[in-house]
C-alpha cells in the first residue's frame, strides 16, 4: 500500500499546506519505461459507502445475525471478503479501493464508542478504524454523519486510519483554507510485464447538509462550499499537478434535490457535477442509500462520458469500476470504463476483520442486552406511521416530562408543551416483560438530542400540514392500504406525530389543506393563531433538518441531552413501561371526518 501524504495524521481545522503548494502525490514504485505501441492496461477501483458502523453481519437491535425481506448482509467484514477476492482475482494489477462516506455513526458499536466509552477519553482505537485499516482502503470521504459526535472526535478517528480522509468543501470558517485534505494523488503500478504508473487523482466532497444537521458542532469553525463549485476548482489543480485519471469520491445524491431550501447548496449534485465539470472520469457516491450499479452522465462541455455509481448502504453491495488506458504520446487515455455491483450475500466474513473489532463487538452486545424495565404489554411500532400507537407516544412523554421540569420556574413555565416525534422504524417492538436497551435503541435509531422553542398556534398548524405531504391523496370510497398510504418520496423520518393538542389528518384533501380539526388538548376549542406552546423537538429536526417550516428559531431548551439516553434512562428509573402512564390518543386520519382506522 502506498503512503497517504501522512493526511491521516492531520489534526481537524489543521490546513494541509500542500493543498496550497504542491502536488499531493502518494509514493510509489519508481516510473518504468514508458509503454510502446497500442498495449493497454487495466486498472479497477473498489467503492464502499455509507457503511454507517456496521462490521459484523449483526443487528443490535435483535440481538441476530442480521437478515432482512432480500436477504441482504451488512458490514465491512463482508465487504473484506469481496475486495479480498479482487485483488487476489488481480495478481498485484492496480485496485483501488474508496469509500465515499457516513461510517462512524448508525450502530449500538459505533454509538458506543462515541457515548459510553468514547474514544477521545479512553483513546482506544474506533472499532470503523480498526475494520477499514484491516481492509487497508486508499481513501474515504467524510460523509455528513461523521460531524455528528463532534470535531474532536472525528479528529482523533481521522487520526486512527491509515489512510487519508477527504473534504475538499469543508473549510476553516477562520483561514478559509480546507480544513482537511481535499484530495490525493495516488501513483499506481499498473502491473504487468513494463510496469508502467498512472496517477489516479481522488477528490473528496462531503455534504453541504452539515451545516444545518449538525450545526451545533460545525458553527463558527467550519463552513461547507457548494459541491459543483468545489469540484470546478479543485479538478483542474488536480489534472495541473500530474492526475492522468481523476475519480471523485462524494458525499451526496444524483437527484439535483436537497431536503433542505435553499439556504444552502445543493444536497445531491452528483449528477450536475458530471454535467458540469470537465476532466472527470468517475464519481463513486453515496448519502442516498440508493443502489446505482452504472449510470454515464454526459458533460456538456467536452462530451465525455463519465461514470457513476452508488453503492447502497449499510456494507450490502461493492461497486466494482474497471477502467481500460493506453499510454498515447505520453498521456494516459481512458478507452473503455464500467461498472458492475457485488452482493455482500454471496461471501463469509472476513475473519481479519472479526477478530480485529471483536472485543468490542461483544461490549456492545453485552450493552445493549442489558434490561432496563418491564414493559406490561407488548408495544409495537407497526402501525405508528398512520395510528396513534402507545410506543410513539412514549417518546413525546418523556422528551414533555424533561423539558416541562427543565423550564420550572422559568417565564416558559406557564406555557403547554407540546412535543414532536417521528416514526424511525417500523419493526421496533418493546415485548411484553424484559425492555432491554436494544428495544429502546430500535425505537430511537438516531442520536438526536433533545431542544425546545416556542411555537404559535398558527405555526403548529403549519407545522402539522407540512408534516401531512407525507400521505399520499386517497379519496372517500376508495380502499385505504397501510403498505402504500404514504408518499414514497418521503421518508419516515420527515413524517412527524405532535402530543399535546388534537387533530385530524384528512387524506381525500390536498397537501396543505389536511389538518381540518386542531383543538386544544381533551377539548372541542380549536387552538387560537397567536396562542403560543413549548414544543420539544430533536436537534436535527430544529435546525432544519427536513425543512419544516417555522421550527428554526432560538432555543428555549437545549441542554444537550441525547434522546435515545433519556428514554433509557426514564424507563430505568421506572422500572416500568406501562401505556396507562403516557399514552393520550390525539390524532387520527380521517376521510370527511370519517376515521380511516
Amino acid at each position: 500500500m502506498t503512503s497517504s501524504s501522512g493526511a491521516s495524521r492531520r489534526q481537524v481545522l489543521a490546513v494541509a499546506a500542500a493543498a496550497a503548494t504542491a502536488p499531493l502525490i502518494a509514493g510509489g514504485p519508481a516510473r518504468a519505461a514508458e509503454a510502446k505501441g497500442p498495449k493497454t492496461w487495466d486498472l479497477t477501483v473498489l467503492g464502499t459507502s455509507d457503511t454507517h458502523g456496521n462490521v459484523y453481519n449483526w443487528d443490535y437491535y435483535k440481538d441476530a445475525e442480521y437478515d432482512d425481506s432480500k436477504h441482504n448482509d451488512v458490514g465491512v467484514a463482508k465487504l473484506a471478503t469481496l475486495v479480498n477476492q479482487i485483488r487476489a482475482e488481480r495478481k498485484g494489477k492496480a485496485t483501488l479501493v474508496l469509500d465515499a462516506g457516513d461510517t462512524i455513526q448508525g450502530t449500538p458499536l459505533a454509538t458506543y464508542y462515541a457515548k459510553q466509552e468514547p474514544i477521545t477519553v479512553t483513546g482506544e482505537t474506533h472499532p470503523m478504524a480498526n475494520a477499514m485499516n484491516v481492509l487497508k482502503y486508499d481513501a474515504v470521504t467524510l460523509g455528513n454523519h461523521e460531524f455528528n459526535y463532534g470535531l474532536p472526535l472525528l479528529a482523533q478517528w481521522i487520526g486512527q486510519l491509515g489512510f487519508p480522509a477527504l473534504a475538499a468543501n469543508a473549510i476553516n470558517e477562520a483561514t478559509g483554507k480546507p480544513a482537511f485534505l481535499p484530495y490525493v494523488i495516488k501513483k499506481v503500478s499498473l502491473g504487468g510485464y513494463d510496469s508502467p504508473t498512472i496517477n489516479v487523482g481522488i477528490l473528496g466532497l462531503t455534504n453541504p447538509g452539515v451545516a444545518i444537521w449538525d450545526k451545533g458542532n460545525v458553527e463558527g469553525k467550519l463552513v461547507f462550499a457548494d459541491m459543483i463549485a468545489t469540484a470546478a476548482k479543485w479538478v483542474p489543480v488536480m489534472r495541473e499537478r500530474g492526475a492522468d485519471l481523476v475519480i471523485i469520491s462524494a458525499h451526496g445524491g444524483d437527484s439535483g434535490t436537497s431536503s433542505y431550501g435553499p439556504e444552502l447548496p445543493n444536497e445531491n449534485p452528483v449528477a450536475l457535477i458530471a454535467q458540469q465539470v470537465p476532466g472527470i472520469d468517475a464519481i463513486l457516491f453515496g448519502h442516498a442509500h440508493n443502489e446505482v450499479v452504472q449510470k454515464f452522465v454526459t458533460n456538456t462541455a467536452t462530451g465525455a462520458q463519465v461514470l457513476t455509481a452508488e453503492p447502497s448502504k449499510w456494507g450490502q453491495r461493492l461497486t466494482r469500476m474497471d477502467f481500460t488506458v493506453q499510454k498515447v504520446k505520453g498521456r494516459w487515455t481512458v478507452l473503455n470504463k464500467s461498472a458492475t455491483m457485488l452482493n455482500t450475500n454471496t461471501v463469509v466474513e472476513d475473519p481479519a476483520v472479526l477478530a480485529a473489532v471483536r472485543g468490542q463487538h461483544t461490549k456492545t452486545v453485552t450493552y445493549v442486552n442489558k434490561v432496563v424495565a418491564q414493559s406490561s404489554v407488548e408495544l409495537s411500532a407497526a402501525e405508528s406511521r398512520y395510528k396513534d400507537t402507545p410506543i410513539l407516544d412514549f417518546i413525546n412523554h418523556v422528551q414533555t416530562e424533561v423539558v416541562g421540569a427543565a423550564l420550572t420556574g422559568t417565564a416558559y413555565a406557564g406555557l403547554p408543551v407540546l412535543s414532536i416525534a417521528a416514526p424511525f422504524s417500523r419493526t421496533a417492538v418493546f415485548p411484553q416483560g424484559d425492555v432491554r436497551i436494544r428495544d429502546v435503541a430500535g425505537l430511537y435509531v438516531f442520536d438526536n438530542t433533545l431542544e425546545a422553542v416556542v411555537l404559535t398556534g398558527a405555526e403548529v398548524k403549519a407545522y402539522l400540514e407540512y408534516s401531512a405531504k407525507y400521505f399520499v391523496t386517497v379519496p372517500v370510497g376508495a380502499t385505504v392500504d397501510p403498505a402504500t398510504i404514504s408518499d414514497p418520496a418521503v421518508p419516515d423520518y420527515n413524517y412527524d406525530v405532535i402530543s399535546g393538542v388534537d387533530y385530524d389528518i384528512d387524506i381525500s384533501k390536498p397537501v396543505g389543506q389536511r389538518i381540518t380539526r386542531l383543538v386544544l388538548a381533551g377539548t372541542d376549542t380549536p387552538v387560537p393563531a397567536d396562542a403560543q406552546f413549548v414544543v420539544a423537538v430533536n436537534n436535527y429536526r430544529r435546525s432544519g433538518g427536513g425543512n419544516f417550516p417555522g421550527i428554526v428559531k432560538t432555543q428555549v431548551y437545549n441542554q444537550q441531552q441525547e434522546i435515545r439516553q433519556l428514554l433509557i434512562d426514564w424507563a430505568q428509573a421506572k422500572g416500568v413501561i406501562d401505556p396507562a402512564d403516557f399514552f393520550v390518543p390525539n390524532w387520527k386520519l380521517v376521510r370527511e371526518g370519517v376515521p380511516v382506522f
